[in-house]
């Protein structure tokens, strides 16, 4: 799948108080493609994510995937294609606390009302190494494991494209940087296009493309 965003901008309040957060981004994400975005805090690089991922609408600009512009959407419509289409991972895991972590993987399908394919499951198990961790609650689990949940989690629907916002600001350097290799090789033998949103300068460069955002202005830096 082809994502094409096309001077997305968000602009919060009038007059005085208003503030743009986003301007006029523009950016082609293509399968396979491994990008960071990288910038401080208030950079805007969590408003570009809720835009490239349909959480937010935009001010202004267009966001397609595959030739369809997905703000055309109803808000029902929306959510079913991210459920679908997107996979997210979060600084904070956001697992479930009285589930275990097979439960947390699979959730995503039954809010479908789909069942999970059983086979796909123990393959993202398996190359996560949690495949002894899925009757586990998570507060069994480590918080690298718990990542790691969160990444089945997100990979359960086969979705096109996965968008990470700071995934290892709750891990140590050693944890997060398993985990960042784990995301890389997962997304290259799976074909999925992965999008890290990142203030850490070593995450970043472990992305093949690598672009800078600052005050609300996106730029591409460099490629690996």
């Amino acid at each position: 799948m082809n994502i094409e965003a096309k001077d997305l901008s968000k602009i919060y309040g009038e007059g005085e108080n208003r503030v743009t957060a986003l301007d006029r981004a523009s950016l082609t994400i293509s399968p396979g493609d491994f990008i960071s975005i990288i910038g401080p805090s208030g950079s805007g690089k969590s408003t570009l994510l809720h835009l490239l991922s349909g959480l937010d609408r935009p001010t202004g600009g267009r966001l397609c995937y595959d030739g369809r512009d997905i703000y055309s959407l109803s808000d029902k419509e929306l959510s079913a294609f991210r459920r679908q289409r997107i996979g997210f991972i979060f600084q904070q895991f956001h697992l479930l606390p009285v589930l275990t972590a097979r439960e947390n993987i699979v959730m995503p399908r039954l809010l479908d009302k789909k069942q999970p394919d059983e086979a796909y499951l123990q393959e993202l198990a398996r190359m996560l190494g949690i495949q002894d961790r899925l009757t586990h609650l998570p507060h069994e689990l480590s918080g690298g494991q718990q990542q790691r949940v969160a990444i089945a989690r997100a990979l359960i629907a086969k979705p096109d494209v996965i968008f990470a916002d700071e995934p290892t600001g709750n891990l140590d350097s050693r944890s997060g940087s398993e985990v960042m290799e784990l995301l890389k090789t997962v997304g290259k033998d799976m074909g999925k296009a992965l999008v890290v949103i990142t203030h850490d300068s070593r995450i970043a460069a472990m992305a093949e493309r690598r672009l800078s955002i600052v005050d609300g202005v996106l730029s591409e830096v460099g490629a690996g």
